[in-house]
């Protein structure tokens, strides 16, 4: 018997006991369910006992430690109060950031989501329906930092006397145009990685609305045709109606996500030329500067942006159940 393989018979053995382990608790679990009546609190309990815990341990913990850091400076050797707070909103490159996430919270959820109900209604009826989503739904399938450096090519920048490799660069020239750097200059900047971050999730409200829009009564629709309405008049007096809660979710799913959005502005520009937003700029100051109290403060700021969309999606959906 070779050593390697005596090396990992431990490791194995720790994986079967805890296997083990799992199933005695689970088996525990169910016995203590079956046995006799039990209220369906106290089953509810047992059932999330474990959810809770790493709840707590891997959120809860973690955010209240979070907090206590945002009113420290440095590396949460001292108490600093509120200084990193009044800093958010009095420094320059803060202030970019919270200007550059609401442009991206505004419009990526708007144009996406338009995008998306355009393309669902266009190919809803369509016998080549299935083909087109799931052409629209391929760059999800990209990660955004893969999204980030392909689009970094198409923006690409060379001086007009050499050879263009960026596609809209190219595209420009090609038209008689000068060459620009379409990721230096600001604010127009911001808008092109904000259609980078479009691109990649108008195929997720594509798929979204188009069920919601198949799953409208044909015979509203047909009764609308036979009384001479106009497919305009159909789409706005019938269809949008139809699907509002699901444009309602979409609209926050998206938004949400965008509130996180760190990747394609990572890949692209590093937050440089003033298109930091909130979550890049945490990461710089907690990360590359090492002024945690800073990083922590714009973490709970985001946090309390993102729980007002987070509850609103809650209701929405209790209210559609």
């Amino acid at each position: 018997m070779s050593f390697d393989t005596v090396a990992q018979q431990p490791k194995l053995m720790y994986l079967l006991q805890g296997v083990a382990a799992f199933a005695a608790v689970v088996a525990l679990v169910l016995l203590a369910l079956h046995r006799g009546p039990v209220r369906r609190r106290a089953a509810a309990l047992i059932l999330l006992t474990p959810a809770l815990l790493l709840l707590t341990v891997g959120l809860l913990l973690p955010g209240l430690r979070t907090l206590v850091l945002s009113f420290t400076v440095g590396g949460g050797d001292a108490w600093a109060g509120f200084d990193n707070y009044v800093w958010m909103f009095t420094d320059h490159r803060a202030l970019v950031a919270l200007r550059n996430t609401l442009a991206w919270v505004v419009l990526v959820p708007l144009t996406s989501t338009a995008a998306g109900l355009l393309y669902a209604e266009a190919v809803a009826r369509s016998r080549f329906g299935a083909l087109a989503l799931s052409l629209v739904l391929m760059p999800m399938a990209i990660s955004l930092v893969g999204a980030g450096v392909v689009w970094k090519f198409v923006y690409a920048y060379r001086p007009s006397e050499a050879g263009q490799i960026g596609l809209l660069n190219q595209l420009v020239v090609g038209f008689g145009g000068e060459p620009r750097q379409w990721l230096v200059d600001s604010p127009w900047n911001v808008l092109f990685l904000i259609g980078v971050m479009v691109w990649t999730q108008a195929g997720f409200a594509a798929v979204l609305l188009d069920g919601a829009i198949r799953a409208v009564p044909t015979e509203l629709t047909e009764a609308a045709r036979l009384d001479g309405a106009s497919p305009r008049q159909i789409f706005r007096r019938i269809t949008l109606p139809s699907i509002r809660p699901t444009l309602l979710v979409v609209l926050l799913a998206q938004a949400i996500g965008t509130f996180k959005a760190f990747d394609i502005v990572k890949t692209m520009t590093g937050g440089q030329f003033d298109t930091g937003v909130i979550a890049h700029e945490m990461y710089d100051q907690a990360f590359r500067y090492g002024e945690t109290g800073r990083g922590a403060a714009l973490a709970v700021l985001l946090f309390l942006l993102v729980t007002p969309f987070v509850a609103h999606q809650i209701r929405a959906q209790r209210r559609t159940r």
